[in-house]
């Protein structure tokens, strides 16, 4: 177990993933390593899947600022067309988020992890506002599927090294992911939040 801060994880929360070094990662490819994470509390039992969630950040435009990140410079925001945390919402009402690309602790409070880095749409402009949209985990398992091709470029390279396993596919597809980014909450699985819905409805009540 990796040692937690007074920000992150109270004594009395157990952590239901591998440590941050020990987990399956892959840069670049966070709906891959949040699916992994998903995977290994469905094999290990480390809780309920039903307390677990896949989060998919993005918006319309695909333009979203994110703080506390790895690739961050300075205190300046990541912009990623998405990105995807897991959120260990347990029994006892606590909130805690999972992103292995954040500097932050891992797990991190959801309270925290969102003053830290999502902060507030309402210093931004409308084009960067976060949309999320919550998948429970075991419908993420069962539906997700991606052939990876978004990371391909025109000549049919990789931008980023894929990860060294098969892709993930459905029997009813191999490439979903469109409809996972998507925040039209009348496609694809899941709800869809405004951060603010989002943070008051997970966050501590």
């Amino acid at each position: 177990m990796e040692r937690m801060n007074a920000e992150s994880a109270p004594s009395e929360y157990t952590i239901i993933t591998p440590s941050r070094n020990q987990c399956v990662y892959t840069s670049c490819y966070c709906e891959e390593n949040v699916w992994k994470l998903c995977e290994y509390v469905n094999d290990q039992g480390t809780c309920s899947l039903d307390e677990v969630y896949a989060v998919f950040i993005s918006n319309e435009r695909k333009m979203i600022p994110i703080w506390k990140q790895k690739s961050s410079r300075g205190d300046q925001p990541v912009i990623w067309d998405y990105h995807v945390i897991l959120l260990h919402a347990n029994k006892q009402g606590q909130s805690y988020i999972y992103d292995l690309d954040t500097i932050l602790p891992f797990p991190c409070l959801l309270d925290v992890y969102s003053k830290e880095a999502f902060r507030s749409d309402e210093n931004l402009k409308p084009a960067f506002w976060r949309k999320l949209r919550v998948i429970p985990g075991d419908i993420y398992m069962k539906k997700f599927a991606s052939d990876r091709s978004h990371m391909k470029d025109s000549d049919g390279n990789w931008r980023m090294p894929p990860p060294p396993y098969p892709c993930l596919e459905t029997s009813e597809s191999k490439m979903n992911l469109d409809h996972f980014i998507c925040m039209d909450a009348r496609v694809g699985y899941g709800e869809v939040y405004n951060l603010s819905d989002f943070v008051q409805h997970f966050g501590v009540k």
